[in-house]
């Protein structure tokens, strides 16, 4: 008999468009980006972008979405934790960006209106 793993932070696993996702929040998120996109609010998004950090590191966003103004770098995080802080610190220094962290999908559009008015 197979004994079902959790996830270590207590993510579910869960799949669209033929696409797995670790977390409930990561595919809303997918899908607030899909009627962005199809609405005209966003040109396009793309999918686990890789930022390769110093001493052979690395650290994957989200999400990089791309506005007429602006490329913005998203991650969709339940929790924030102090290594996941670290790694996103050395990269946004490394490739001078800014991510930005959605605890929920209504904070898409609080960055897409932040990094506007920026």
């Amino acid at each position: 008999m197979k004994k079902l793993l959790r996830h270590k932070y207590g993510a579910i696993s869960c799949e669209r468009d033929s696409i797995k996702f670790p977390s409930k929040l990561e595919r809303a998120c997918y899908d607030y980006l899909k009627e962005l996109q199809n609405a005209g609010s966003i040109r396009m998004f793309l999918r686990q972008i890789r930022f390769d950090l110093l001493g052979g590191g690395k650290h994957i966003v989200d999400y990089c979405l791309f506005t007429e103004e602006n490329v913005v770098f998203i991650e969709a995080k339940g929790r924030d934790l102090p290594l996941g802080k670290l790694k996103r610190k050395s990269a946004e220094a490394l490739y001078d960006v800014d991510i930005h962290i959605a605890k929920k999908v209504s904070d898409i559009d609080d960055i897409l209106k932040k990094v506007k008015n920026d």
